[in-house]
């Protein structure tokens, strides 16, 4: 039910070094909300950088996974939060490496994992501009098990179920005339079972050559991408947004354009989220998708240009980053038909100024990155809805219009890694 976001939609807030602050204007800052749920907001902290969050997940337990940079701010490491602690799960030798969704047990994928072996076709398969070969792990209490590949040199790992299914994505050894360079070979997703060491692939849709897969769901309905192998996981590859049901690819439908559509996450009811390039491929907006309704554009927060949907929970909740002409994003939730900003969620006087949504579990809890306003890192954060015990504690409480603090944004950035 998760997503796993991809890194080239959220660069450009996962570098401090290159965010700046500046107040909203008047007619852009996040207005009061008193009628939604409210949340408390926690700060989970880093590995000793300033910088997250290539991919951040919570499960139905409130444990956290994600990436954060190591001290330093040179290469990012994947980490599993539970109770207030923070632990770095470590690559494969390398400097970077990423994470899936675990699931409920504490089964860890960490994906695109360096290596210390340099591409033999000078690929850059994790994107951390390494050009290491990348492998991917299941993590589960200090032991891994490495995930195979499908016979190219490089893999990555989306997600597992508490069953133990693997959600992959690996090169095969083929090369696809549509990939852009460094990029050379094809790839596809796959499920993989362990205990059975059985790896069943994820065909394209007829006319595609390469598929990525991103959430499964207890059904083993897979939500992901069909398209052209382009520069690997990004731009032209991802034409069309996908779901596989026993095997076999449904296409969803778009917005209109042409490139840019992602499945990035599916619940139990097989409601699926994501994003699609509208016409012209200028811009992109969220979507939801549903066997009875077919593709529904989510739209924006007012005054923006462009959204993702990354997750979806059993109650119909959706996750989402919003983001304006220049990719100043903030935080977002949808449901029963409306887009909320997160961050008139929260306490008033909270110093985090909440990026993006990526991931919402069965209760409610949405975990992201965040702008600490305090010392200009970028933060992983876990935002628990306010259930009635806590209505009447401060961080509950709607703020009083005189008490409410504008929220800042970042300025734009130029949306590369360094």
């Amino acid at each position: 039910m998760k997503s796993r976001l991809l890194p080239y939609l959220i660069a450009i807030m996962s570098f401090p070094a290159l965010v700046s602050l500046t107040p909203l204007a008047a007619q852009d800052q996040p207005q009061l909300n008193t009628t939604q749920t409210r949340y408390t907001v926690q700060n989970l902290g880093s590995l000793g950088g300033t910088g997250c969050c290539f991919v951040i997940t919570v499960n139905s337990r409130g444990w956290v996974d994600g990436t954060s940079n190591v001290a330093g701010d040179k290469s990012f490491h994947p980490f599993l939060w539970m109770d207030g602690h923070m632990q770095d799960l470590g690559t494969l030798g390398g400097p970077n490496a990423s994470v899936g969704g675990m699931n409920d047990i504490g089964d860890v994928p960490v994906g695109g994992a360096d290596t210390t072996t340099a591409d033999p076709l000078g690929e850059d398969w994790c994107g951390f501009g390494t050009h290491l070969i990348c492998r991917s792990y299941i993590w589960h209490n200090g032991k891994r098990t490495l995930v195979p590949t499908l016979g190219g040199n490089n893999g990555d790992v989306s997600t597992i179920t508490n069953a133990g299914l693997v959600l992959g994505f690996g090169e095969i050894p083929v090369r696809d005339s549509t990939c852009i360079p460094p990029q050379v070979l094809g790839f596809d997703a796959f499920l993989w079972k362990p205990d059975q060491n059985e790896i069943r692939m994820l065909p394209p849709l007829p006319g595609d050559t390469v598929t990525a897969a991103f959430a499964l769901n207890q059904q083993d309905d897979v939500a992901g991408t069909s398209g052209i192998c382009g520069g690997g996981l990004v731009g032209t590859s991802a034409l069309h947004a996908v779901i596989w049901r026993n095997g076999s690819p449904t296409y969803l439908g778009g917005l209109g354009g042409s490139y840019g559509n992602l499945a990035n996450s599916i619940n139990n009811q097989r409601q699926v989220v994501g994003q699609s390039d509208l016409i012209g491929d200028t811009t992109f907006h969220a979507f939801l998708w549903t066997e009875d309704h077919g593709l529904r554009d989510l739209g924006t927060l007012p005054g923006d240009s462009a959204s993702t949907a990354n997750s979806i929970n059993d109650h119909g909740q959706v996750a989402i980053q919003s983001c304006d002409a220049n990719f100043n994003c903030r935080a977002a939730i949808w449901q029963d038909g409306v887009m909320t900003d997160l961050n008139t969620l929260i306490p008033a006087d909270s110093p985090l100024f909440l990026l993006f949504a990526n991931s919402i579990n069965s209760r409610g809890q949405i975990v992201g990155a965040a702008l600490d306003r305090t010392t200009g890192a970028t933060i992983p954060f876990l935002a628990t809805p306010c259930d009635q015990n806590e209505a009447n504690s401060k961080d509950c409480l709607s703020p009083m219009q005189g008490l409410f603090l504008p929220a800042l944004r970042p300025d734009a950035t130029d949306g590369q890694k360094p």
